[in-house]
């Protein structure tokens, strides 16, 4: 029987997903250099600010205005897993918590039963391009779960697994877990209330990078989860035996050990794998539930109660010059990516 359950282009983000995980894109954005605001030092004509995502010039505003990005916007009922690859994102929330991360930190966010937050994208480097790349991954909350407090958790890049394997013919296959497991190596745990914290969920977000001509097998796991892989990066490659080109993505039988033969061009694929959490969902924007009735009260709760507010002078805040990687939680405690 073929690994293979089926194939689908992933066309323009958001690419399909399924239970348990609710959206995932990539934004891939060559800046321009920066001015003194930290604002693309380019020319504005033939974008839509507020909404530009025409991938002008080969880069995005999204909601921004100066600095590129997404100005305060609410989240309930789910988390957010942000892998910041290239560039930087600036947090900020309605609880008071800020956090600079990127160059392959993961913020994981339970919004639980409610949070305000910013993520701009800003440019620091003046003197050069300030290529910002990311994914944003929704993971849904069981019913359980919807309505805890709001939580985040820092996977700076030093602390996530990140490991070369070689085959045969000494080519590379590099695995970066940001969830799950690949004995002997086990990811950052996950917030408390997170799908991914319940152990037979088996949660698994990877990356992996093929060199050119490499061979590798990702390995058979228990039956009944579902897995997709998302080929984003390189040109062709053999999956169980079938040719798939990039751009596509490919669910797989989980129970089902699936030999990946990489093509004359360096690779790259997005793991994304779980067991279904199986409840109905009910989604509208930012707030996912279970019924259309908790949809219209997540409505009138942030009308009434913005979630807290927001507490800063701006609707996009971003946290000066220094590239330093930092986090202040709820608390008030203070974490840097360098310890």
């Amino acid at each position: 029987m073929s690994p293979i359950l089926r194939t689908f282009k992933l066309g323009q983000p958001p690419w399909p997903t399924t239970d348990p995980f609710l959206f995932c894109v990539h934004h891939n954005d060559e800046y321009p250099s920066a001015d003194e605001k930290l604002h693309p030092k380019s020319s504005m004509t033939g974008r839509n600010i507020g909404s530009d995502f025409s991938g002008k010039d080969g880069w995005s505003m999204y909601h921004g205005t100066g600095v590129p990005g997404f100005p305060s916007h609410p989240h309930r009922g789910f988390e957010t897993v942000t892998l910041a690859r290239k560039g930087y994102i600036d947090h900020s929330d309605s609880l008071g918590a800020k956090a600079r991360f990127g160059h392959g930190d993961v913020q994981w966010m339970t919004a639980g039963s409610g949070v305000v937050h910013s993520e701009m994208f800003p440019l620091l480097n003046q003197q050069g391009p300030n290529h910002t790349e990311l994914f944003q991954i929704w993971l849904n909350l069981p019913r359980k779960s919807k309505m805890v407090s709001p939580h985040f958790r820092m996977f700076w890049s030093e602390q996530i697994p990140q490991f070369i394997e070689e085959d045969e013919q000494n080519n590379n296959v590099q695995l970066t877990l940001i969830a799950g497991a690949f004995p002997p190596y086990i990811s950052p745990e996950p917030p408390p209330n997170s799908w991914a914290s319940q152990v037979d969920s088996h949660v698994a977000i990877w990356t992996i990078e093929l060199d050119s001509n490499a061979t590798w097998s990702i390995p058979a796991t228990v039956p009944g989860l579902n897995r997709i892989l998302y080929f984003f990066k390189g040109h062709s490659a053999l999956f169980g035996g079938h040719k798939i080109l990039k751009g596509h993505g490919i669910q797989l039988h989980s129970d089902q050990n699936v030999k990946i033969q990489n093509g004359d061009t360096p690779s790259e694929l997005l793991v994304l794998q779980g067991r279904p959490i199986g409840e109905p969902v009910a989604k509208y924007g930012p707030f996912v539930m279970n019924t259309e009735q908790e949809i219209r009260q997540a409505m009138h709760d942030y009308q009434q109660t913005q979630f807290g507010g927001w507490p800063w002078e701006r609707r996009d805040p971003v946290h000066g010059k220094d590239p330093k990687r930092f986090a202040v939680h709820v608390d008030g405690r203070t974490e840097y990516a360098d310890g």
